[in-house]
């Protein structure tokens, strides 16, 4: 089976530090941001989604989440610092961003929506806001570049594990966070009409 490949002009700068001081909490209530279909693919400059593959048999099944070829083909990002984040149903983690490191995110138990919004006055895609959905059901890998704020919501119970494979050792002055309600309150799902 092949593995479907959707690709968005992916940027890496590696170790150069954007300057992203002027994003303050102020700043991003005065934004018109622009939320895009949750049913394309992403529109923010120098994301990747790719689906993985599952490859079931009589004993279960196996979903490779990571393999150097793709590294080699896609210019995906070596991983220097990969961890475990569980978040429990119904919780939302957010907002944050980075000035230097990349984030490649899959989820091995449940369902997350994992909203990502570009606030890179530079990008193509400057303020647009795409939600992706990733599930244990439909594994996928998620990867977006410096600059682009996200967070996300659980969506099953009792909670969601995802696993990032970051491009650079996690450092505390790389995140800068806000309030989950700072921007973008309203872009969580499940709606119901």
């Amino acid at each position: 089976m092949n593995i479907k490949i959707i690709i968005k002009k992916c940027i890496i700068k590696s170790n150069m530090a954007l300057d992203l001081s002027y994003v303050t909490a102020d700043w991003l209530k005065k934004q018109s941001f622009q939320p895009q279909s949750i049913y394309k693919p992403p529109t923010i400059e120098g994301t990747l989604l790719r689906d993985l593959n599952v490859v079931p048999d009589g004993r279960g099944d196996i979903i490779e989440l990571w393999s150097k070829p793709w590294f080699e083909a896609n210019r995906l990002v070596v991983p220097e610092h990969i961890y475990k984040s569980g978040t429990d149903f119904g919780v939302v983690k957010c907002w944050h961003l980075h000035q230097i490191h990349t984030d490649q995110m899959c989820v091995f138990k449940g369902k997350i929506q994992i909203v990502m919004a570009d606030v890179r006055q530079d990008s193509l895609s400057f303020l647009h806001v795409n939600s992706v959905f990733i599930t244990e059901n439909k594994p996928r890998l998620l990867i977006f570049p410096p600059g682009i704020l996200h967070g996300w919501k659980s969506l099953s119970r009792p909670s969601v594990d995802v696993l990032n494979f970051q491009s650079h050792v996690y450092d505390p002055a790389d995140e800068i966070k806000f309030a989950w309600d700072t921007v973008l309150s309203d872009v969580w799902e499940p709606k119901n009409a």
